[in-house]
């Protein structure tokens, strides 16, 4: 059989302000695109779908479009809520993707729910184990779920996750491809520079030994790095179809076309999707920025220059694009300098200013000038 594996779309995601729905429905075009021309049996979307657990509605017109599309390709789709998205919202959804042929696995249920059996066009069975994102908290629910003993249910947090998948897979037949999908960190992968850093460290990590042996591929999501995990099964993170914050420019935007039968082992191709505008970070002095070409991609700037007042407004004039600018940190003042001198008496109101904004990196003369100005009218009212 054949699977597309994507996860992490993040749609509804703003960042610093600009909208990326248009970078979205791009992405997810070119995601059908590839679903018409490679045919999958099966279309894993595995995990955060939103980029909040409250999109506006115009990201959940863009996904159920985007779904409905996949499915009208002809593939089974299986979609499972992440750490970003609202399980039980998903859930509610079920009966518009019922009516679809689309099936949502948002928040945790019982275990006959979570395993999902198939059949591909040419008659062969697979069976699925589709684990939504599962928090520490309610661990203990999964826990009384899946009738795990009072041993089990004290263990850590990885020890939940190897009971409920060790549950799930004991409906795995000898006949079929099994297989796994979970939104989850696994020890040893990298992350891609734009995950929720709660839920991918702080004992959420859980190691590759959890997969049973019994599965022929494990479709994670939740990392947006696409990489290929050593495990006693084949285990992939698929990455995201973009690049969903700064960080992750240099990450290959992609989706896994996986061939697979029960007789022989996974084999992943990486199908590169296209990025209708790609992420950018840049540095420079101001005539240096003034030389770059940066097409249409959104930026990130660290600038070489002393901070002063307007210095934001000038780089954005050169570089309309720009949506995060910072200082270079190697020009910031040393914090530990501006302590010392604070802890210095006898200072006038002026100075602690003038430390205060050096502290910020927001030196400049002229706005020093204007405190001293505006704290000798208020000392003269007061006299």
């Amino acid at each position: 059989m054949r699977i597309l594996h994507t996860s992490d779309w993040h749609v509804g995601k703003v960042l610093k302000g600009q909208s990326r729905a248009n970078d979205h429905i791009a992405a997810l075009k070119a995601l059908v695109d590839v679903a018409e021309a490679e045919q999958p049996d099966l279309v894993i979307v595995a995990g955060d779908l939103y980029d909040s657990a409250s999109p506006p509605a115009d990201a959940t017109k863009i996904v159920t479009r985007g779904l409905s599309a996949l499915r009208k390709t002809g593939a089974d789709v299986v979609v499972i809520g992440g750490n970003h998205d609202n399980g039980q919202a998903l859930d509610a959804l079920r009966p518009w993707a019922d009516a679809a042929g689309i099936t949502i696995r948002g928040a945790l249920t019982k275990p006959e729910e979570l395993l999902l059996p198939g059949r591909t066009r040419d008659g062969e069975e697979w069976r699925l184990a589709a684990l939504p994102f599962v928090s520490q908290r309610y661990a203990l629910r999964a826990a009384e779920m899946f009738d795990l003993s009072a041993a089990e249910s004290a263990q850590s947090y990885a020890h939940h996750i190897g009971g409920l998948l060790a549950t799930l897979a004991k409906g795995f037949g000898r006949d079929t491809v099994n297989l796994i999908t979970g939104h989850l960190t696994v020890i040893g992968a990298t992350m891609g520079g734009g995950e929720r850093e709660a839920h991918t460290i702080m004992g959420y990590a859980v190691p590759a030994s959890v997969f049973p042996s019994s599965a022929h591929y494990v479709a994670l999501g939740h990392l947006h790095r696409a990489q290929t995990v050593n495990g006693p099964c084949p285990i992939r993170y698929c990455g995201s179809p973009l690049p969903i914050d700064f960080g992750e420019e240099e990450n290959f935007s992609a989706v896994a076309v996986v061939d697979v039968t029960t007789s022989t082992a996974a084999r992943v191709r990486e199908v590169p999707l296209p990025v209708a505008t790609p992420l950018r970070t840049v540095r420079g002095t101001l005539a240096q920025l003034a030389t770059l070409d940066t097409g249409e991609a959104w930026l990130r700037v660290y600038v070489s220059e002393q901070p002063r007042a307007g210095l934001r407004e000038e780089v954005q004039e050169l570089l309309p694009k720009a949506l995060e600018v910072r200082i270079d940190p190697k020009l910031l003042p040393d914090p530990k300098a501006a302590e010392r001198a604070a802890a210095r008496a006898g200072r006038s109101a002026g100075e602690l200013f003038a430390d205060y904004l050096g502290q910020k990196g927001h030196a400049d003369d002229a706005t020093v000038k204007l405190f001293h100005q505006l704290h000798d009218e208020v000392q003269e009212a007061r006299n």
